[in-house]
């Protein structure tokens, strides 16, 4: 009967990482909205393009899409060496402040800094907790925490078919009535049915596992289409829905990509 302790363990993953996905993703907010005022929450309200990039990509996305309207506007240069040159140092609104001081007094640096130092400054944190407050956006976090926890069910449905495999090579075993076939469908396919089955639940329901936006999020975003508001409407509005691979011009790709590595300053790629 020595068999039963890998039954033990195989049950013991399975139920606590099912649970700890459910838990989660209750805890979170990841769940689909249950009442009718949450599945009508945002109604009538029009997205404006930081508000769409932050629940499209999050706070690197809210920069990026600064430093591109700075870019075309010729407030900033971003050379494909992937720096940053001040053109006006006067932000149009508390993001592009703060993009400009994270770049810092010189006026020249590195995108990756001061997408990394903008991205946690207070005026997107402010961003996202009126997202989040408005039901909009997922907790800071939330969306990592949830795909932590399916990794889990993952590895318990693997640790599920590893002991059932034990089961099978480990020679002089009883297996129960029915033999060692039986035995591995009967006693293990109940926890690996379990593990399979929330992450189906799982892909159906919270996936994509690490989107910053809530269901109701989700819901607003495509009903609003693409944003207006914008001079440069197509570009900056593709960059806020689908990121950088939206945008065409492959020296701007690669200045928000970082560059090519070991180039010099913006002001000496002209």
């Amino acid at each position: 009967m020595f068999w039963v302790l890998f039954l033990l363990v195989a049950w013991g993953a399975a139920a606590f990482s099912c649970i700890r996905l459910c838990l989660v993703a209750a805890r979170t907010g990841l769940l689909p909205d249950s009442d009718e005022a949450a599945r009508d929450l945002g109604t009538g309200h029009e997205l404006t393009l930081y508000e769409t990039a932050f629940l499209a990509g999050g706070p690197h996305r809210v920069i990026d899409l600064a430093l591109v309207t700075m870019h075309l506007r010729r407030r900033l240069l971003l050379a494909h060496t992937g720096w940053a040159t001040v053109v006006d140092p006067e932000g149009r609104d508390e993001v592009e402040r703060t993009v400009i001081r994270a770049i810092g007094p010189h006026g020249q640096s590195p995108i990756p800094p001061v997408r990394a130092a903008a991205a946690a400054a207070d005026s997107v944190r402010a961003l996202a907790d009126r997202l989040v407050a408005a039901g909009l956006a997922r907790p800071v976090g939330a969306g990592s925490d949830v795909a932590a926890a399916v990794r889990g069910v993952r590895g318990a449905a693997l640790l599920v078919v590893a002991m059932a495999a034990v089961v099978l090579l480990v020679p002089g075993q009883d297996h129960g009535p029915g033999g060692p076939v039986v035995a591995l469908l009967a006693w293990f396919g109940l926890p690996l049915a379990l593990t399979l089955g929330c992450l189906a639940i799982a892909r159906l329901e919270v996936h994509p596992y690490s989107s910053w936006a809530s269901p109701a999020g989700q819901r607003l975003l495509a009903a609003n289409g693409v944003p207006s508001g914008a001079a440069d409407h197509d570009v900056l509005s593709a960059l806020a829905v689908r990121g950088v691979s939206a945008v065409d011009d492959p020296a701007l790709r690669s200045a928000l990509g970082g560059g090519s590595g070991g180039g010099g300053p913006a002001g000496h790629d002209r």
